[in-house]
Formats: C-alpha cells, sequence, structure tokens
C-alpha cells in the first residue's frame, strides 16, 4: 500500500492544532502490529486496544505515547475473532467478538469487562452477550449474499449498535445496522436499516464505529474514510445527516472512537512499511468529500 497521510495527525498524542496539514504518519508507533479496535474508559487515562484473530484473549492500555502500559487478560474469553471495543457511561469496556469473514460463524458474541477490573492484570467476563442476525438462513450464504461480517459496534442507552462489513460479490456499499440489547443471553438481532457507503470494497467497507460522548454524533471508520453521522433523533442513526470524509490514502485501519465530542482514536494494522500507528485528528480539521 502507498504510505497513508491524514489531513491531520497530531506530532503529540495530546496536542492542539488550528490549522488543517498534511504530516508524515510515522509519528506514533504502536508495539502491537493487528490493532484492531481502540476505545477509551472514564475510569481510566489509558487508551484501550485489542488485536484480533489469532491473537491472545488479551486487551492493551496505551499509554500517551502510543506505548503499552497496561495489559488484561480476560480468562474466561476467546478471541475467535475480536474487532471492536466500546465502552459505557459507567466507564464498563465491552469487546466484540463478531468478526465472521467467511459468515459461517454461530457463535458471534460480546464481552464486558468491568471498569473496576482495568486495573488489574487478569479479569473474568462477568456477562457474555451473544445473538445471531434472523435474516442469516445459511452458513455460509452464496457469495453475493455475505452480509453477515462485522467489525463495528457501540454502546448507547443500554444497546448496542452493530454495523456490518460488506464481503458480498459485486459489493455496492450496503452496510446493514443491528440492534442487540445488553443482556445476557443469545438475543435475535434487530435490523434497524441500511445505508450505502461507495462500492468501492477496498475504500469502503466499514471497519469500526463510535458514537460521541454527547450522543450525537456517530463516526464509522474504513481503510481510507470516515463517516460522520449526526442529526438524528434517538436512535435512528442513519434518517439524520451523512458526511463522508477522505483520509487521503487508504491503510489497514480497524478502530476508531471519540476522545471527546470534537475529537477521533484511529488505529491501523501494520503492514510492511505502512500502518501500526494510533492517530488522533479532530473532525474540525477533516475535509468533506460529500
Amino acid at each position: 500500500m502507498k504510505s497513508l497521510t491524514f489531513l491531520l495527525i497530531f506530532s503529540m498524542l495530546f496536542s492542539c492544532s488550528g490549522t488543517s496539514q498534511e504530516i508524515p504518519t510515522n509519528t506514533k508507533k504502536l508495539s502491537l502490529k493487528e490493532a484492531s479496535a481502540v476505545a477509551v474508559s472514564k475510569v481510566s487515562d489509558l487508551i484501550w486496544v485489542a488485536e484480533d484473530s489469532g491473537n491472545k484473549n488479551k486487551i492493551y492500555g496505551l499509554a500517551a505515547d502510543g506505548k503499552i502500559s497496561h495489559t488484561v487478560t480476560l480468562e474466561n474469553a476467546k478471541n475467535v475473532d475480536w474487532e471492536d471495543l466500546t465502552a459505557d457511561e459507567e466507564g464498563n469496556l465491552y469487546v466484540g467478538d463478531f468478526g465472521n469473514n467467511d459468515n459461517i460463524r454461530k457463535d458471534l458474541c460480546i464481552y464486558k469487562v468491568n471498569a473496576g477490573d482495568l486495573k488489574n492484570e487478569t479479569a473474568f467476563s462477568p456477562s457474555k452477550i451473544e445473538f445471531y442476525y434472523p435474516e442469516q438462513k445459511q452458513f455460509p450464504p452464496k457469495k453475493s449474499e455475505l452480509f453477515y461480517d462485522a467489525e463495528s459496534f457501540f454502546i448507547y442507552k443500554g444497546n448496542f449498535y452493530i454495523f456490518t462489513k460488506n464481503r458480498s460479490k459485486g459489493f455496492d456499499g450496503t452496510v446493514m445496522l443491528y440492534k442487540v440489547p445488553n443482556q445476557s443471553g443469545n438475543h435475535k438481532a434487530q435490523l434497524l436499516g441500511k445505508f450505502k457507503a461507495c462500492d468501492n470494497y477496498h475504500k469502503c467497507a466499514i471497519t469500526s464505529a463510535d458514537i460521541s460522548p454527547d450522543g450525537k454524533k456517530i463516526a464509522l471508520l474504513s481503510s481510507s474514510k470516515v463517516w460522520i453521522l449526526s442529526d438524528f433523533k434517538a436512535d435512528d442513526f442513519l434518517n439524520g445527516k451523512t458526511e463522508m470524509f477522505e483520509l487521503n490514502d487508504a491503510t489497514q485501519k480497524e478502530g476508531v472512537c471519540f476522545k471527546d465530542n470534537q475529537t477521533l482514536l484511529i488505529v491501523d494494522e501494520k503492514s510492511k512499511k505502512t500502518g501500526g500507528n494510533l492517530y488522533e485528528i479532530k473532525l474540525s480539521d477533516l475535509k468533506s468529500k460529500s
């Protein structure tokens, strides 16, 4: 892949800038090769990341310099394919184990990590939320119906909102939004709606999502773009305003979260000489393309 250049990347993680600029991406290197998720918790000063399939059942707390400061092992959780992290209003973290590249899994789930356990080296998940997509009838479905992978979710007012990653032959950018309650058990995910990203899989397959602390904006991430959803009512997220922002080039960007109402954190996986970074971007410095 070409080297990624963001419209704005801060030279220090918590620095401030008032102008849009282009800075090379080698400012905030991660020691993790496959950072697939990022989240912040109000009870922790660390930035939490996780790795996806084939990696350990651990979450990692990063310091402001992007280095690992603390590690928590989830003793009763297997990393089948951990794809995203989110945090609730109490600071509890949730691990989305719902990566489903081949659309064959019947064990999709979300693990809770209590806020109080983030300071420990080991933790036991007190809650395992299992779910399934009622629209999926075959495992796997036809190649033209590979709609049931997901790498993106957040929690909002007691429910999880999951955005699917379309892997269908003839990709047209369709993303499905599902709702799952934050309760132990095996739940039928509720399809809330669909929207179109763009018809280029490598640039528009959705890889992470988050909602701002004030609940007024949603960020969706792909390898080269961010979509900001706003002006919605309740959880009717798809019927508000949608803006698409370019990130100038494509790396394997896998995680996004709101640091605050106006600031995004993004992580990408390392691939040869690109990626493996933690970025901070002000919403005001993004450039809209639509």
